[in-house]
């Protein structure tokens, strides 16, 4: 068994633990102080950095990514908001300059809709060929049972 001096230390060590690992979240928000006129354009701001996507990093916001091409369209979506762009031009401009990749949400075009709706008629199509595949086998074993 340990001293109480061991245990007194080794719960010191827990405690410290549990109180850095929990701070050095990896995945927490780059926060870079941006100074806007109106509180309106930081509300704006902010939730444009959070539904464009970082193009560099995998499933990640502009809001949430560290690379240095995240930093820089923070800078131009900062730039475009506290020159009075809306929401839909800045998204606009995002989209002209890096395609619809960019947007966490895309518009429903008929490419998207495909792309959602596509797996399922596969999916139907080949049930549909498996039940006709299926009858045909099973029609002549019973039109043998019924003569017998």
């Amino acid at each position: 068994m340990g001293t109480p001096l061991y245990y007194l230390l080794s719960f010191f060590l827990l405690s410290l633990l549990l109180i850095v690992i929990p701070a050095s979240n990896s995945n927490a928000s780059i926060f870079e102080p941006r100074n806007f006129t109106d509180p309106e354009q930081a509300a704006r701001y902010r939730t444009l950095i959070e539904e464009l996507r970082c193009l560099v990093c995998q499933n990640q916001s502009l809001a949430d990514s560290n690379a240095q091409l995240a930093a820089d369209l923070r800078q131009e979506v900062y730039r475009m908001v506290n020159d009075g762009a809306d929401e839909d031009t800045v998204k606009a401009f995002m989209v002209n300059r890096y395609s619809e990749y960019v947007l966490y949400h895309p518009p429903v075009t008929t490419t998207t809709l495909l792309l959602w709706i596509g797996p399922l008629l596969f999916v139907l199509i080949g049930f549909l060929a498996l039940m006709l595949r299926v009858r045909r086998r099973t029609a002549p074993s019973a039109q043998q049972a019924l003569r017998s």
